[in-house]
């Protein structure tokens, strides 16, 4: 049986895991992407395949229902981040499908804190200066040990986040509907979007949901402390870019460290660009070889067990 291999991560290690698919009795074939497959581009070649190891492509109804026609069994979702799949759609055509819950949380937790903290001490601005324009600049940063973070999202990327930002003596406010104590944690809660005056930084470790997009907005803007510096490792669209140009482009918001984009890749002629103190991502926040071959392992076997069951 062939398993559409589709996530850029696992594709980028993909010769280590063709033998795993055969100790399963299954072939992996890795298909041609940089970052997503395009929804018609799915529906033509997804009728020849058995299984679907699924990254941020377009998963919908239409997508499914053209795999269902043709050999489709089973599909799992490699990594955390479900907001491109259609579950209703799997289930109501029997389709078996899993993600890969509780992990990355310390990688990408490790890029929030890299991400914050070059937004403080301007380290990557130094770095593009000296490098591309032959500079040596001083920016004078900020200190983290009298700052204060409202970070979003507290589950398992937002408390591995948590860890490193008091290690680093910042007081946290954690910001989740679905908040639970962590005793080795000491942070405080509020509701989004009270006490946002506070924070110094804000960072987004969040999912994606009906509820989260956009949750960054111009009426944000108004609560803002001047001078606040974001970080996005959680997904593009909870910020609505529009408002953070506005931001940056007042001044009320210092610079943003972004691993995710409304539209990836980032285009060209984005206004983000004009922004020097910025840091861009491509959203690789999890990528590394440790959780790139663990999470595989994780899916693969996934795969395996629902077409075992399918017989």
């Amino acid at each position: 049986m062939k398993i559409l291999v589709t996530c850029p991560p696992m594709l980028g290690l993909m010769d280590e895991f063709y033998s795993v698919f055969e100790k399963h009795n299954l072939t992996g074939v890795a298909a041609n992407v940089t970052q997503v497959m395009s929804e018609d581009e799915l529906v033509e070649i997804l009728p020849d395949y058995d299984g679907w190891i699924i990254g941020d492509d377009p998963a919908t109804r239409r997508v499914f229902e053209a795999g269902k026609s043709g050999r489709l069994k089973a599909a799992v979702k490699w990594g955390v981040g479900v907001d491109n799949v259609d579950f209703k759609a799997c289930k109501d055509l029997g389709i078996p499908i899993t993600n890969t819950p509780g992990v990355f949380g310390r990688e990408v937790g490790d890029v929030a804190m890299t991400y914050l903290l070059g937004l403080a001490r301007e380290t990557y601005r130094i770095d593009r200066e000296i490098r591309q324009n032959k500079a040596w600049p001083k920016p004078s940063g900020v200190s983290l040990w009298n700052k204060t973070v409202a970070l979003v999202g507290f589950g398992d990327i937002g408390r591995s986040t948590a860890k490193r930002l008091l290690a680093c003596d910042l007081k946290v406010i954690a910001y989740d509907p679905y908040y639970k104590a962590d005793a080795s944690l000491d942070v405080e809660t509020a509701a989004w979007p009270d006490r946002l005056g506070e924070a110094d930084f804000i960072v987004f470790t969040c999912p994606l949901t009906p509820d989260t997009q956009h949750m960054f907005n111009a009426g944000t803007l108004e609560k803002l402390k001047p001078g606040v510096r974001i970080v996005n490792v959680a997904r593009g669209p909870i910020i609505d870019e529009a408002a953070l140009l506005s931001g940056l482009e007042s001044g009320i918001i210092h610079s943003a460290a972004l691993d995710v984009f409304e539209v990836e890749p980032l285009s060209d002629t984005s206004a983000l660009r004009k922004f020097d103190r910025c840091i861009f991502g491509s959203h690789n926040g999890s990528n590394t070889v440790d959780a790139v071959r663990h999470v595989s392992h994780l899916a693969i076997d996934h795969m395996a067990g629902f077409l075992a069951q399918r017989g």
